[in-house]
C-alpha cells in the first residue's frame, strides 16, 4: 500500500475472502513487480467466477472502486482480472485518469506489429468465456488472425473458482499454460506472439518465453506502458 498523496497505479481487485493470500513474487499485486507504487480496492461481489463469466450488475461496484482509487491518489487504473474488460468503458467514463483494465486491450496493436500472415495466440484462464467480442477487433479478417486457448479445468481454474479462492503453485500454472500454448501452436503454426489474459500468468511468463522463444505479452506489459506515459 502507499500513502494518500503518492501517485500510484490503482487496481480493481477480485474478492479474496476474509484472509487474502499474500501476493507471490512476479504477481500483479506484489510490491516488487513494478518500479512504481501500486494500490488496490476490492470490487464488491467480484468473485472470480462472476467476473470470468461476466455480470453486468458488477458495473456500479467497479465504478465505485475506481473512484476510491482516485481519491487515494491513483494516476491510472487497471484490474486484477482480464475479464474486467467488460467494464472498461464504464470505468473510463467515470474517472479522469487513464484506464487499462485488461491485457486484451493490446490485441489490435499486437496484430499490427506482426506480419499479415502471422497469428496472435490469446491464452485465457477460461477460453469458454473469452469470446472474440472481447478483443476490440471489428474486421473479420483480423479477428481470424487471433486464436484463443484456455486452461479451464486446470489447477488454477479450479482454485480460482472457489470462495474464497485457493493458492496455486507456479509449477501447476506453468504446466497448464505450456500445454495450452503447445496445442495452439500445433494447430496454428503461424502463431508469432502470445498474449496472456489472466493476471496470474505473469508469474510464469519468463518460463513460457524460454520454452516457446516467442514474444509473450501480459497485463504487466500494459501497466508499464500506461504508467510510463504519465509518471
Amino acid at each position: 500500500m502507499t500513502s494518500q498523496t503518492s501517485r500510484s497505479l490503482g487496481f480493481l481487485n477480485l474478492e479474496k475472502g476474509p484472509q487474502p493470500q499474500t501476493p507471490k513474487p512476479g504477481s500483479l499485486l506484489h510490491l516488487g513487480t513494478f518500479d512504481f507504487p501500486i494500490i488496490s480496492e476490492t470490487v464488491a461481489g467480484a468473485w472470480a467466477d462472476v467476473v470470468i463469466r461476466g455480470d453486468p450488475a458488477l458495473e456500479p461496484a467497479c465504478v465505485a472502486a475506481a473512484k476510491r482509487l482516485l481519491e487515494r491518489g491513483a494516476a491510472a487504473i487497471s484490474a486484477n482480472c482480464g475479464f474486467f474488460i467488460r467494464h472498461q468503458a464504464a470505468v473510463a467514463a467515470s474517472v479522469n485518469v487513464p484506464v487499462a483494465m485488461s491485457s486484451l486491450l493490446l490485441v489490435p496493436t499486437l496484430l499490427r506489429q506482426l506480419p499479415p500472415s502471422a497469428k496472435l495466440a490469446v491464452v485465457a484462464v477460461d477460453s469458454t468465456s473469452c469470446g472474440k467480442d472481447l478483443l476490440q477487433v471489428d474486421d473479420p479478417a483480423q479477428r481470424a488472425r487471433v486464436v484463443i486457448g484456455g486452461i479451464e479445468g486446470g489447477k488454477l481454474w479450479q482454485n480460482q473458482m472457489q470462495r474464497p479462492p485457493l493458492p496455486t503453485d507456479d509449477a501447476d500454472i506453468e504446466t497448464d499454460v505450456a500445454a495450452c500454448v503447445a496445442r495452439l501452436r500445433a494447430a496454428h503454426p503461424e502463431i508469432a506472439a502470445v498474449l496472456f489474459e489472466c493476471t496470474a500468468f505473469p508469474r510464469i511468463a519468463p518460463a513460457i518465453r524460454r520454452i516457446t522463444r516467442l514474444p509473450i505479452y501480459d497485463i504487466t506489459t500494459l501497466c508499464r506502458l500506461t504508467f510510463a506515459s504519465i509518471a
